[in-house]
C-alpha cells in the first residue's frame, strides 16, 4: 500500500513539475510576442514625433540684399524668431557664410572675386505644421514682403518627397501592426491551447457531471488573467529597459519619444496580454467542454 502511495505521489510531483515548466514556458513565449507587438506600437504612436523632427530640421534660407547691414540683419532674425511659423532663427554673417562655402568648395573659391559675393542670410527652421507646399508658399510670400529680403530658398522637391514618404510609412506601419496583432493572437492562442491540452480530460469530466460552463471556465480564466498580467509586465519591463538603454546614448530618440505615449503603450501591453489569454482560454475551454470523448485524443 505504501509503495502504491509513493508511486501516486511521485506521479503527482512529475505532473506538477511539468505543469510548472509548461506555465513558465507559456509566460515566456507570450512575453516575447508582446514585446514585438509593443515595440511596433511604440514606434507607431511616436511616428508623428519622428515626422515632425524631420520637418523641423529642414532649413529655409532667407538671402538678404547686399545693401543690408549686419545690424539690420540681426534685427530681422530676432523679429522672425517671434513669428508663429518659425521654430528657430539663425543669423549668418558674411564671414560665417564664407567659411561655410570654403568647407564645401575649397579655400580658393573666393580668389576669382574682387569682393565677397556671400550675402548676409538667415537660416530658418519652421514649425512642422508649416512644412507643406501651400504653407511654404505662404511663408515665402510673407518673407519676400520685407524690403531687406532678396530671395527665399528651400528644396521644394524634398518637401514633396518627405510628405509623400511619411504618408507611405504611416500606411505600411499600420498594415504591419495589424499583421502583428493577428500573428500575436495566433501565437498566444496556440500557447494557451497547448498549456490547457494536458487538462482536457479534467474539463471533459467536469462537463459530464453537469458542471456549468461558467463554473468550468472560472479557474482557468483566473489563471489566464494572472498569466497574461505576468507576461504583459515582463514584456513591458523588457521594452522599457530597452528604451531607457537606447535613449541614454541617443539625443534624437529623447527628442522623438513622448514618454506619456510610451507609458500608455506599456499599460496597453499588460491589458492586451490579459485579454488575449482570457479570450484564448475561453475558446479552448468551450471547445473541449463540448467535444466528444473520441475528439479529446486528437
Amino acid at each position: 500500500m505504501q509503495a502504491v502511495l509513493k508511486m501516486a505521489n511521485k506521479g503527482k510531483n512529475i505532473v506538477h513539475k511539468r505543469l510548472i515548466r509548461s506555465y513558465i514556458t507559456s509566460v515566456i513565449s507570450i512575453s516575447l510576442v508582446l514585446v514585438l507587438m509593443a515595440a511596433a506600437a511604440v514606434f507607431a504612436v511616436n511616428a508623428g514625433g519622428l515626422a515632425r523632427w524631420f520637418k523641423e530640421n529642414m532649413a529655409v534660407s532667407v538671402m538678404l540684399k547686399q545693401s543690408t547691414s549686419e545690424k539690420e540683419g540681426r534685427a530681422l532674425a530676432e523679429d522672425l524668431a517671434g513669428r508663429p511659423y518659425v521654430k528657430e532663427s539663425r543669423f549668418i554673417s558674411k564671414e560665417e557664410g564664407a567659411e561655410e562655402m570654403k568647407s564645401l568648395l575649397g579655400d580658393d573659391f573666393l580668389s576669382v572675386f574682387n569682393s565677397s559675393p556671400i550675402p548676409i542670410s538667415i537660416d530658418l527652421k519652421l514649425n512642422g505644421d508649416y512644412i507643406t507646399k501651400d504653407s511654404l508658399d505662404w511663408v515665402k510670400a510673407r518673407l519676400l514682403e520685407n524690403r531687406h529680403v532678396e530671395e527665399v530658398v528651400y528644396q521644394e522637391t524634398l518637401v514633396e518627397r518627405l510628405n509623400t514618404n511619411l504618408r507611405s510609412i504611416s500606411l505600411v506601419l499600420g498594415v504591419v501592426i495589424l499583421l502583428l496583432l493577428v500573428i500575436s493572437f495566433a501565437l498566444i492562442n496556440n500557447t494557451v491551447r497547448l498549456n490547457l491540452y494536458a487538462r482536457r480530460f479534467t474539463i471533459y469530466t467536469m462537463s459530464l457531471v453537469g458542471a456549468k460552463r461558467s463554473f468550468i471556465a472560472r479557474p482557468f480564466l483566473k489563471q489566464a488573467v494572472v498569466q497574461g498580467a505576468v507576461a504583459g509586465l515582463i514584456a513591458a519591463g523588457i521594452l522599457y529597459g530597452l528604451i531607457r538603454y537606447l535613449s541614454s546614448d541617443s539625443e534624437l530618440l529623447n527628442m522623438i519619444l513622448d514618454m506619456r505615449l510610451v507609458w500608455a503603450v506599456l499599460a496597453g501591453t499588460v491589458v492586451l496580454g490579459i485579454l488575449i489569454c482570457v479570450i484564448s482560454t475561453l475558446l479552448v475551454v468551450n471547445r473541449v467542454a463540448f467535444s466528444s470523448k473520441d475528439d479529446l485524443y486528437y
